[in-house]
């Protein structure tokens, strides 16, 4: 087949690669030279992704992925187009911005030709598919869906970091506008991906049709928000634990022990592009839905309950040498969106603080671009907020922050052993240890 993927980020170029590599021709579009360039050239353009070098080292000279930045040039006579550009939420409405998926939209649907199967796999409020992505395609290629070309949605269900892995674990979604449209989208995955054995599951691992566009939006988005609940629903469970001194992680043990239960661990924020951002496309048309919104705030609240909490602990932060260890928003990935390190930041500035950032992942200069000043282990400081949950901080000890006087560990990652003498918070860990 010849493929089309527009949006070659970190989502896309993955999947870009996973269709070549499955035998097939596929053009990767994006809005960004630079990306196109490395790609051509056969190099990642970002880091982090298990296989992607190696991959990209032998599809792109094999010729099965070239990359560009004209539409013109890659979706005319594709069998297939899969579309993977981000969409935005603003952080004050929580209103969803299209502003990038209707541009992608309209150039897509002006080079459309007919007997092509469109696949959106970004995440998306229900009835987007068919009330907003249709009406324009048809309007912009003067094409007919359901009789000239398909329109379909099959939502990515990957993490950063393991996509390849990911693609072969999960069954793939798929719903379509028509029962013909739906078949050729189960037929298409069938040839670009390949999936492991799930005794697990009550039906084969591989492509489920879901009936409708909707319900695959739906599939996506109530997956993730059950996510987000479930953690607001943990860091309420860890906000009273403290307040009458009991560990919730030995509660949740405890509970977890029976088939019912399936309560998530607390923590000082939920960060990536997903688990506080689709809540709220949730939200977007399901507006009576009192128990996500609740969730969402809470788990937002909780990097500046934390820092009031040390506040409080310390009597004033006012002039204290502060350190947010951990930019990423989770431990071992590169990747700072919807991170809990800017609300932890703030929090602390609010309170008067002097607040350094440090995380082994990033070069100082790099944490200077965001505008924080950058700490090395072994500096002195007074207050120490873990906020990402990277391998290097279980091994954290007091000799490494010389003259702290409270370690709040917001992923309950350090040792607390180590930490023996020294004031020690953890969130849900029933006060100071």
């Amino acid at each position: 087949m010849r493929i089309a993927v527009i949006a070659l980020g970190k989502i896309g170029l993955p999947l870009a690669v996973q269709f070549a590599e499955s035998g097939h021709d596929v053009v990767g579009v994006d809005v960004n030279p630079a990306v196109v360039d490395l790609v051509n050239r056969g190099i990642e353009p970002f880091p982090g992704e298990a296989q992607l070098q190696e991959k990209l080292s032998v599809v792109v000279p094999s010729g099965r992925l070239r990359a560009t930045t004209d539409y013109a040039d890659a979706v005319p006579d594709a069998d297939a187009v899969v579309v993977v550009v981000p969409l935005f939420v603003d952080n004050d409405s929580w209103e969803p911005d299209f502003g990038w998926m209707d541009e992608a939209t309209r150039s897509l649907g002006d080079h459309l030709t007919a007997g092509t199967l469109v696949s959106y796999e970004t995440t998306l409020p229900v009835g987007t598919t068919r009330n907003r992505w249709k009406p324009l395609l048809e309007e912009r290629s003067n094409l007919v869906e359901g009789a000239d070309f398909d329109v379909v949605f099959s939502p990515e269900r990957v993490l950063t970091g393991r996509v390849f892995a990911d693609l072969r674990k999960y069954p793939k979604l798929v719903g379509g506008l028509n029962a013909a449209g739906a078949e050729k989208a189960r037929a298409f995955y069938e040839a670009v991906l390949q999936f492991d054995d799930r005794p697990d599951l009550p039906r084969a691992n591989g492509v489920w049709d879901l009936g409708s566009a909707e319900a695959a939006e739906m599939a996506k988005l109530a997956e993730t928000t059950y996510r987000d609940v479930n953690i607001g629903l943990a860091n309420q469970f860890a906000l009273f634990a403290d307040q009458v001194g009991v560990d919730v992680y030995q509660v949740i043990e405890a509970c977890n022990s029976q088939p019912y239960s399936h309560i998530h661990r607390p923590g000082i924020a939920v960060g990536g592009h997903c688990i506080p951002v689709y809540p709220r496309l949730y939200l977007a048309t399901d507006r009576e839905a009192d128990i996500v919104r609740t969730a969402r705030l809470l788990n937002a609240s909780m990097p500046a309950r934390t820092v009031a909490n040390a506040a409080g602990i310390l009597g004033d932060l006012a002039g204290l040498r502060a350190v947010v260890l951990g930019a990423a928003y989770r431990g071992g990935v590169k990747e700072t969106a919807f991170s809990g390190v800017f609300a932890t930041v703030e929090a602390l500035r609010e309170h008067g603080a002097s607040v350094l950032v440090h995380d082994p992942l990033y070069t100082d200069d790099e944490l200077r671009a965001f505008g924080w000043e950058p700490f090395a282990l072994g500096d002195a400081v007074d207050l120490a907020i873990v906020q990402a949950d990277h391998a290097d901080y279980k091994d954290l000890a007091p000799a490494d922050l010389p003259g702290v006087r409270l370690l709040v560990d917001g992923r309950n990652t350090t040792d607390a052993a180590r930490w023996a003498g020294t004031p020690r918070l953890v969130i849900g860990g029933g006060g100071v240890r």
